[in-house]
C-alpha cells in the first residue's frame, strides 16, 4: 500500500503522538509499504516564542496554510494511495481527503465530552468548546475509524455524531517490549538515571499530571495507606511519581502525608528506565478518572507488577482479570473515604504471600501479551487494506 500519514506539528510537544506516528511509520515501511509522514511546518510560529500570539500563529500554520500544501501533494499522490490521521483531533482536515480513501485513529474523547458538559470534574472553556466543535465538525465526515479502546468507540459513536462505514477496535500494542528485569539490572538501570537504587521497593504511579490522571487522590490515597502501615507496625512503603513536579493541589495533599512517608516525583524517564521501575515497584497505583486507554497498565503488567486501578473502561479493558480495582472518585464522594478504602486494598496488595504475588505477576504477564505492537500494526494494516478496497470507486469522484 502506498499510505499518507498525517500527524501533529513538531511544535506542539505532543510528544506521545510524535512517538505514534513514528512508531506506526516504521512498522509499515518494516512490511514493505510506502510511507510518508505529512505534518504542518512553523512558517509563521517560527518568529514566536511563547505566549498567545505563538498559539495563534500555530493555528494559522495548521488550518490557513497547510490545507492548500496538503491539496497540492495529494493531487500528486498516485492512485490507491491511504490517507491515515493518525488521531481523530486533527479532524480539520479530514474534510479534504474525505473524497479519497482514509481512516482516522481515534485515541479518546475526553476532550469532545468535556466541551460537552459531560465531565462536571472538568470544566471547558468557550473557546476550547469552539475549537472541539471545529474538530468535530471536521473529523465526522470521515467513513473509517479505529478506536483504542471499546470506550472510545462508545463515545465516538454517541458524543461524535459519525456516520462511518467501518469502525473498529484494535487496542494499543507496547511501544517498549517490557518484560520484568532482574534487581541486578534494575540496579544498574536506576544508578545509570540518577534514581535511588537502594531504596526499599516502591508504591508507583505514572500519569503525565493531568486532571483525569487523579495525582492528587493517589497522594491522598498513600497518606491513609502510611498511618494504615503505621498503625499496623510496618515501615511504609515509598511512593514514586513519574509526573511532573506538584502543583499547589498536589503540595496541599502532600502535606497531609506523615512523616514516615516519602513521596518522590520523577520525570524524563526513558522506556529502559521506566522497565526498570515497574520492576523494582510493589505495585503500580493507577486510580485514573478517564483514559483514553491506560499504557501503564499494560506497560506494568508486562513487567509482573500488579495493577490497583479504576473499576471502570477503559481501564477494566486494559486490566481485565489481572489487575486489583478501586472505585472511580465522583465529584460528589467524600475524598477521605475513598482513600481510606483504596488503602485498604493496597495493603492487601502489599501484603500478600510470596506465592499470590508469583500466581498475580504470572496472570499479569498473560494478560499482557495481548498487547503485542506486531499484533496492533496487523490489524491496522487489515483495516487499512478493506478501507482501500470500499473506497477504491471513490478515486474517480
Amino acid at each position: 500500500m502506498n499510505l499518507v500519514l498525517f500527524t501533529h506539528p513538531a511544535f506542539l510537544g505532543l510528544r506521545s503522538q510524535e512517538h505514534y506516528a513514528r512508531s506506526l511509520a516504521e512498522a509499515f515501511r518494516q512490511r514493505g509499504h510506502e510511507v510518508e509522514v505529512r505534518r504542518p511546518q512553523a512558517m509563521v510560529r517560527r518568529w514566536f516564542s511563547a505566549g498567545l500570539l505563538s498559539k495563534w500563529a500555530g493555528y494559522i500554520d495548521q488550518y490557513l496554510l497547510f490545507p492548500p500544501q496538503m491539496r497540492a501533494a495529494m493531487r500528486r499522490d498516485p492512485a490507491g494511495t491511504l490517507y491515515v490521521f493518525c488521531d481523530q483531533a486533527l479532524g480539520p482536515w479530514v474534510p479534504l481527503a474525505a473524497h479519497r480513501p482514509h481512516v482516522v485513529h481515534c485515541h479518546d474523547l475526553l476532550a469532545l465530552r468535556s466541551a460537552l458538559g459531560l465531565i462536571p470534574a472538568h470544566r471547558t472553556s468557550l473557546t476550547g468548546r469552539i475549537y472541539q466543535r471545529y474538530i468535530r465538525q471536521g473529523f465526522r465526515q470521515a467513513r473509517h475509524f479505529i478506536s483504542i479502546s471499546q470506550i472510545t468507540r462508545s463515545d465516538l459513536h454517541r458524543y461524535a455524531g459519525v456516520k462511518p462505514v467501518t469502525s473498529e477496535v484494535v487496542y494499543n500494542g507496547l511501544n517498549h517490549p517490557y518484560q520484568p528485569v532482574s534487581p541486578e539490572v534494575v540496579r544498574q538501570r536506576l544508578l545509570q538515571a540518577g534514581l535511588p537504587a537502594d531504596e526499599a521497593r516502591c508504591v508507583l504511579h505514572v500519569g503525565g499530571g493531568q486532571w483525569y490522571k487523579n495525582s492528587v487522590g493517589v497522594v491522598l490515597l498513600y497518606a491513609s495507606y502510611v498511618r494504615d502501615a503505621l498503625k499496623a507496625g510496618d515501615t511504609p512503603r515509598p511512593l514514586w511519581m513519574v509526573s511532573p513536579p506538584p502543583n499547589a493541589a498536589l503540595r496541599e495533599a502532600l502535606a497531609q502525608v506523615p512523616a514516615e512517608g516519602s513521596v518522590r516525583f520523577f520525570r524524563g524517564v526513558d522506556a529502559d528506565t521506566l522497565e526498570a521501575i515497574y520492576s523494582h515497584a510493589e505495585v503500580l497505583l493507577f486510580p485514573s478518572l478517564a483514559e483514553g486507554f491506560g499504557w501503564p497498565i499494560a506497560e506494568a503488567l508486562a513487567c509482573g507488577c500488579p495493577v490497583i486501578t479504576t473499576d471502570a473502561a477503559p481501564m477494566t479493558e486494559v486490566g481485565g482479570d489481572a489487575a486489583f480495582y478501586l472505585p472511580r472518585l465522583e465529584p460528589t464522594d467524600d475524598v477521605s473515604l475513598w482513600a481510606d478504602g483504596g488503602a485498604r486494598v493496597l495493603l492487601q496488595v502489599l501484603n500478600r504471600s510470596s506465592a499470590e504475588r508469583e500466581k498475580w505477576a504470572e496472570k499479569g504477564l498473560h494478560w499482557a501479551r495481548r498487547f503485542s505492537a506486531d499484533a496492533a500494526v496487523d490489524a491496522y494494516l487489515s483495516v487499512y487494506q478493506r478501507a482501500l478496497t470500499m473506497d477504491a470507486s471513490s478515486e474517480s469522484a
